[in-house]
């Protein structure tokens, strides 16, 4: 990959087309744990989301950073859009007939 590109006829170099640019910081979620009653802030690669047929089967889940227990919370459609926006791993769960 070439260090400059070709922009309407004429090169521009990948640092000034990048200079105007900063640098975002991490998105963080507010979280509590219903085991421990810890609450937290974690990061999106803490969480995953599944998105299911139905709000039965649509949730996010993450382990607690305090007392390590597996939580599973459901995600109504403000909650999914959210997650998603802030850059949540999802996983989209298929119903098998």
């Amino acid at each position: 990959m070439s260090e400059s590109a070709v922009s309407g006829g004429r090169a521009v170099s990948v640092a000034s087309a990048f200079a105007g640019m900063r640098s975002v910081a991490p998105v963080m979620f507010r979280a509590g744990c219903p085991d421990c009653r810890g609450r937290f802030e974690l990061a999106a690669s803490a969480l995953r989301l599944a998105i299911g047929a139905s709000s039965r089967t649509t949730f996010y889940s993450f382990t607690c950073p305090d007392c390590g227990a597996a939580v599973r919370k459901p995600a109504g459609e403000r909650i999914v859009e959210l997650l998603t926006g802030g850059g949540v791993r999802t996983l989209r769960l298929h119903s098998t007939l």
